[in-house]
């Protein structure tokens, strides 16, 4: 070693503190920022609002840390098992000497891939023409059936029956109940579509669900699903997460709804302005006909007059008879256009209350009753098979387990170190062994024979 370094007056001397900041500059210098991708464990965001976090994958780990700000810009929920990518500073937490990375952005792994997978499908369908305003169909004023598809246990189709029970009680609502997500959901939302749209007894299908994630809502970016609602006889309304979620479903239906209660609003007038509206024909009709028929009794009094004028006493005796047979027809004739006017409002107002929600409740009570039955029965099946399942899974693992081998007389070997001894070769006298049987250890040694 040459002198130098032994040399007191030569030697560069460097604190902990002094190593750690040379060091966290180097690393600062060498790679001031990097992409990484990996799963998440031991997430953890204290009461300052920072999010601390492990990023490992099969063969090595990283601490990493998200100051609040980025943090709290993050619009997912970051959790243990999590595949996330990272842009982020790589550099050393100096009090302890540990190397981590300093998030700046982090996003579920695989979401820019599925943002620029929308794009590219959006594109393409635009080109063909699927997104035409011109091939947009007007929907229904009032729609007698309507076709819900979407999940029949999500928070969407409680919202959307709500509203259509409230605002237009006389429409038929049929739920065509379909996954929403996952990788069976775009082939059957397609199935659903075209056997809807060939039924013929739909005036207009609304197809939504709630929000959720990119991932969550990739069932309604699938072209199929947007092909099948291009091919669809009968208008298609979408309203697919919330208002700031778009879709390809979205950009080919005929009309886009933020939200699913704001479809069913699109979908239906409101009732009880109808209402308002029939008793205000109902009084302009009411006040034409009392107008009408006070001009005919000014014209005849006027006709009357001129008669009487002339003194023509026969005529005037018979077309006062007329007059009169036709004064009596007149008010024959007014009062049976205002009866059948007045029945005719009645009747609909009859069958407007007929289809009011409290009369409809006992009939869904009953209902709501039947899917509980099913449902219970349908979660006793299920795990009376899943308890047949384990019994004979545990009487299988006891089988082949090493305890029952041992409990019919046989013994595992181990040496000093506890490994488990395959061959008597190579074994010098007096070397210790231990024999594990079915109920307990038993200490052994190699003898000279």
């Amino acid at each position: 070693m040459p002198a130098s370094y032994d040399n007191p007056e030569t030697r560069h001397v460097l604190t902990p503190s002094s190593l750690n900041r040379l060091v966290r500059d180097l690393l600062g210098d060498a790679l001031p920022q990097v992409w990484i991708e990996g799963e998440l464990s031991n997430v953890a965001k204290p009461a300052s609002g920072h999010l601390y976090f492990t990023l490992k994958d099969s063969g090595a780990q990283v601490r990493c840390a998200m100051f609040k700000m980025k943090a709290s810009a993050l619009r997912f929920r970051p959790v243990d098992g999590m595949q996330v990518l990272l842009r982020a500073k790589v550099g050393l937490y100096e009090p302890r000497g540990e190397f981590q990375l300093v998030a700046e952005y982090m996003e579920p792994a695989g979401e820019g891939a599925l943002q620029r997978e929308f794009e590219q499908l959006k594109a393409r369908l635009d080109a063909e023409g699927l997104f035409d305003p011109a091939r947009k169909r007007t929907l229904p004023v009032y729609a007698r059936r309507i076709g819900v598809i979407t999940s029949a246990t999500g928070a969407a189709v409680r919202d959307v029956l709500s509203v259509l029970a409230r605002r237009w009680p006389l429409a038929d609502v049929d739920v065509l109940p379909v996954p929403v997500q996952g990788r069976e959901a775009p082939p059957a939302i397609v199935a659903m579509l075209r056997k809807a749209s060939a039924s013929a007894r739909y005036d207009v299908l609304l197809l939504t669900r709630g929000g959720g994630s990119l991932e969550d809502l990739w069932a309604f970016n699938d072209e199929a699903v947007a092909r099948a609602i291009h091919a669809s006889a009968v208008p298609v309304v979408s309203a697919v997460g919330h208002e700031i979620d778009f879709s390809i479903a979205d950009f080919v239906a005929d009309l886009r709804a933020p939200t699913p209660s704001a479809a069913a609003e699109l979908l239906v007038p409101d009732a009880l302005a109808i209402g308002r509206h029939l008793r205000q024909l109902q009084q302009r009709l009411l006040t034409f006909q009392h107008r009408r028929l006070q001009a005919h009794a000014q014209r005849v009094d006027h006709l009357f007059a001129r008669l009487q004028a002339q003194r023509p006493q026969a005529r005037l005796a018979r077309d006062g008879e007329r007059l009169q047979h036709l004064r009596h027809r007149l008010m024959v004739v007014q009062r049976e256009q205002v009866q059948q006017r007045r029945t005719r409002l009645e009747r609909l107002h009859a069958r407007l209350l007929r289809q009011h929600p409290g009369a409809r409740l006992p009939l869904l009570a009953r209902r709501l009753a039947e899917q509980d039955q099913r449902l219970r029965r349908a979660i006793t099946q299920i795990l009376e098979r899943r308890q047949t399942a384990l019994r004979h899974a545990r009487h299988e693992l006891h089988a082949i387990s090493p305890l029952a081998t041992l409990e019919r007389g046989y013994a595992i070997v181990f040496d000093a170190q506890g490994n488990v001894l395959r061959s008597a070769k190579n074994l010098a006298p007096g070397t210790p062994l231990r024999a594990r049987l079915a109920d307990g250890e038993l200490p052994l040694r190699v003898s000279e024979d």
